[in-house]
């Protein structure tokens, strides 16, 4: 992911309007538990019309999960469950 996009003032907002919308949660586990395992490599824009959801929730999705993996080790345990 871009870090100059995470950096960016309107990440903190696009995050939190992302995580409000309703199947935010449902959309990350299907992602993490399927499409992930198939394309690791997965483009935020090729998610996006996978499953066709808005590109800001596709990058805020692919933001969390590659970077949960980096912390999944500190948060073991600590999984969203659907």
């Amino acid at each position: 992911m871009d870090d100059d996009l995470e950096r960016s003032p309107l990440w903190l907002i696009l995050v939190e309007v992302v995580h409000r919308l309703p199947m935010y949660r449902y959309h990350k586990a299907y992602v993490r538990d399927h499409i992930l395992l198939e394309d690791p490599e997965i483009t935020a824009e090729e998610l996006s019309k996978r499953l066709d959801i808005p590109l800001g929730e596709a990058l805020v999705i692919l933001s969390e999960l590659r970077g949960g993996l980096k912390e999944s080790k500190q948060h073991e345990g600590e999984e969203d469950e659907v």
